[in-house]
């Protein structure tokens, strides 16, 4: 199984920060809905503090990339969707624990007025590439 190419610099666009501009993949695509901080039965994670909803959030997309038979070794594209951009350092370090930063995917963040529910702090999907 191949793992995508990322390129954090292409020629001519300035250097990334945490995350890759390019990142080149092939075989099955896999698109992961935005995963929102809650636990297996439908309870809320962390209402209020937005670590531990980015370590939900990044513990449901690992059980969705998993049912897929993906990880985060194949994920090209993350987005993630705040009501506050204070935070992304929160989103970063729960990130950190599952994507190295050599091995960032192509990314990009939104700060939204709401959510679906309000206590939802933020929403991330993914986009991944597995072998065939």
């Amino acid at each position: 199984m191949s793992e995508p190419t990322r390129i954090p610099a292409p020629a001519g666009v300035a250097p990334a920060a945490q995350y890759s501009h390019v990142v080149l993949g092939t075989g099955r695509f896999v698109a992961v809905s935005g995963q929102v901080a809650l636990d297996e039965e439908g309870r809320i994670v962390g209402e209020g503090d937005p670590a531990a909803q980015a370590r939900q959030v990044f513990e449901n997309l690992r059980r969705c990339l998993a049912a897929a038979g993906a990880g985060f070794d194949d994920v090209v594209k993350l987005t993630y969707f705040v009501t506050d951009m204070a935070y992304m350092p929160a989103i970063r370090e729960a990130r950190a624990a599952h994507i190295p930063d050599d091995r960032l995917p192509a990314a990009s963040a939104v700060q939204v007025a709401a959510l679906v529910r309000p206590e939802f702090l933020m929403e991330i999907e993914a986009y991944a590439v597995i072998g065939t």
